[in-house]
């Protein structure tokens, strides 16, 4: 069986907040008090999503004033409608073609993008562009290799019936996503006493079902592989016929009831700057 092409859609924040974004916000809330910035600062949350560190940072961080940047405008749309505060500015934003100036913030984040865009070196280094001197830039990603047991449940079940599926599996995919190579990018980017620990989070579900529709909705690597399933059935016998049964396999991996997710966070500071300047448009 062929590999599907497939492209990490980012359309829905509804969708997005039921298949990864609550899981995100019990990151972010152990993430911004690690990160032990002073208040009243300015912040950058590059990649912002669905808001989940945007809100952890204004809950936890005391800012002065915070800019969300991403490049869906779904997700920008569904912050400016769910944010309607002075202190936060949502807008498009290309990660690795931040349009701000040198030295715009104090800070600067970003939370599970980093693997996303295409070179992740030019992400790191525009934030740093972007920071102030001795601020601090910071990121966190899942640990997909290891310890994104509510993925591995799934992969496991499909490679065992599509092994083609196994160059689809966000461990094989993003290589990046561990410490070493995180932190060596830090590094690279000039960033100066580089930080990173693991963070722990449950994840709970009420049954199947609840682990089980947010992968039909197509945000992400998974829900795009899943969306795959129903063609793949017809062509191929990948699953049962009946719709309650096909998917089973899954069911029978124990995903559903309580597991954990592991995000490696990195922390460090700016040091010196890029020479060019670079003002907004």
């Amino acid at each position: 069986m062929s590999v599907p092409v497939l492209s990490d859609a980012w359309t829905s924040a509804a969708a997005y907040e039921s298949y990864m974004g609550r899981w995100s916000r019990r990151v972010a809330r152990e993430f911004v008090p690690w990160l032990a910035a002073p208040a009243a600062k300015t912040w950058l949350d590059v990649g912002c999503g669905t808001g989940a560190l945007t809100e952890a940072l204004f809950e936890f961080a005391a800012p002065r004033y915070i800019v969300g940047a991403d490049p869906s405008a779904a997700y920008v749309d569904y912050l400016r409608r769910r944010f309607r505060n002075p202190r936060l500015c949502f807008d498009m934003g290309d990660g690795q073609d931040l349009n701000f100036d040198d030295e715009f913030c104090d800070n600067t984040v970003t939370a599970l993008a980093l693997n996303f865009v295409p070179e992740p070196r030019h992400s790191v280094a525009e934030m740093a562009r972007v920071t102030r001197s001795s601020g601090t830039v910071a990121a966190y990603v899942w640990d997909y290799a290891c310890e994104m047991q509510m993925l591995h449940y799934f992969w496991n079940a499909a490679t065992a019936l599509d092994p083609a599926a196994r160059d689809l599996d966000e461990g094989v995919r993003f290589a990046i996503c561990q410490p070493e190579p995180l932190a060596a990018l830090f590094r690279g980017a000039g960033l100066r006493d580089v930080a990173t620990c693991a963070i722990d989070v449950p994840t709970v579900w009420r049954d199947f079902d609840d682990y089980w529709s947010p992968f039909l909705a197509g945000q992400g690597p998974v829900p795009s592989y899943a969306m795959t399933l129903s063609e793949e059935r017809c062509a191929s016998g990948f699953a049962q016929r009946s719709p309650s049964r096909r998917m089973d396999r899954f069911r029978s991996s124990r995903a559903h009831g309580r597991c954990a997710v592991r995000a490696d966070r990195f922390r460090g500071e700016v040091c010196q700057k890029s020479k060019s300047l670079k003002t907004r448009a």
